[in-house]
Order: C-alpha cells, then sequence, then structure tokens
C-alpha cells in the first residue's frame, strides 16, 4: 500500500524552503512558519482552499512564498524556544485562519508521548483523507535525524514496507523518507508530535 499526496515546487524545490528567508529570525527559527505556509500552498491547490494563499496559487515563486512567509511569522514568530508544543502551532495557524475568515478548517494533536500504533493510524486516516500532516520532532537519540531536530515539517504521503510503514516528508525544500516507527521512538522523554488538519467539506479536485 502506497499514498503519495500530490504535492507542490516552487523553483525545483519540494514545497517551500526556510533557507530561502532573508529575515535572519525567520531563516534560522521559521520551521512553523514554513511548515503552514505549505499546508496553506497545498489546501489552496488540492482542496480549493484558494484564500489562504494571498498570491495566484498557480503561479507558485521563490519571492511570493518568503512575502507569504513573512505573513505568517506574527501567528508562528520564531521564539527562544520554538514553537515548541502543539497547541502553539494549532493556536498560532488556528489565528491566522481566523483572520482571513476560515473557520471551516479544524486541528487535533496527536501528542509524541502516544504509542508508535497510535502514530501509524493518524498517518493513514490523516493522507488516505487528502490531508498533509505537520510534525513537530523535537530531539532524537540517533544522529541521522540530526536536520530534523527541534524541527517542523511536513509528512504528504506514506508507503507499507516489509520493515513497516514509511513516511514521506518535505523540509528545506527536499524530500525525505523514513521509516515511522523510528522516527516516533526518540529516546527521549521531551517529544513533539502531530497536528491533523480537516476540512471535509472540500474535495480533492
Amino acid at each position: 500500500m502506497k499514498k503519495i499526496l500530490p504535492y507542490f515546487t516552487i523553483d525545483g524545490a519540494v514545497g517551500g524552503n526556510q533557507d530561502w528567508f532573508t529575515n535572519v529570525v525567520m531563516h534560522i527559527g521559521g520551521c512553523a512558519a514554513a511548515t503552514a505556509s505549505d499546508c496553506c500552498i497545498y489546501l489552496a491547490l488540492h482542496k480549493g482552499m484558494t484564500h489562504l494563499y494571498p498570491y495566484n496559487v498557480h503561479e507558485l515563486s521563490r519571492k511570493n512564498y518568503i512575502d507569504f512567509s513573512m505573513k505568517m511569522k506574527p501567528y508562528l514568530r520564531p521564539r527562544i524556544n520554538g514553537v515548541n508544543r502543539l497547541y502553539m502551532f494549532r493556536e498560532g495557524f488556528g489565528r491566522y485562519l481566523e483572520d482571513i475568515g476560515e473557520s471551516r478548517i479544524t486541528m487535533k494533536e496527536l501528542s509524541g508521548e502516544e504509542s508508535f500504533g497510535a502514530a501509524e493510524q493518524f498517518i493513514r486516516e490523516q493522507i488516505d483523507a487528502g490531508m498533509p500532516v505537520p510534525y513537530l520532532m523535537l530531539r532524537h537519540k540517533k544522529a541521522y535525524y540530526k536536520d530534523f531536530v527541534w524541527h517542523w515539517f511536513l509528512c504528504y504521503g506514506y508507503e507499507e514496507r516489509p520493515d513497516g510503514i514509511w513516511i514521506r516528508v518535505a523540509t528545506y525544500g527536499e524530500a525525505s523518507e523514513f521509516s515511522l516507527r523510528d522516527l516516533w521512538d526518540t529516546g527521549y522523554e521531551e517529544k513533539g508530535g502531530m497536528i491533523g488538519l480537516n476540512a471535509e467539506q472540500h474535495k480533492i479536485r
């Protein structure tokens, strides 16, 4: 079983890229705003919710993405410890949606303290419903994931393999694939988690 959502590219990059940000604090700590921005572009493209993105979603450009990230910055602003709690993303992104008049999108949290089975089911349900999954990882015992520590990124697909479910994620303009079981087992008490988006009334075109 394999389910990969139709995603988007900007100047050859998979999704947006935090490294493009010219604002210093956003360049260093703008991952939550970038993840929310990518969610808006995805929903505008594939759920018909074009009001979520203030530019022409069919003519994506690096300049407009950078400008959009600055509109998202006040809602998910970088701070000393980062947007390091699920509720911070949910509330911040929720305020953006409220300010642009979008009240139909709901969000739910899945704490990193939940079981791997719960995480696996969460990913399947969200992706099968056509919704990407904002994912927060705070720490991990394996150096292999060093670029994803204290970081928000977006999951947009999964695949069943002989060794379990693997997920496809986008961040820094690149796609990566990870074993969900391995990623979820961080080895630390301080956990991140995932955000589930719901917009059932909008169908993928």
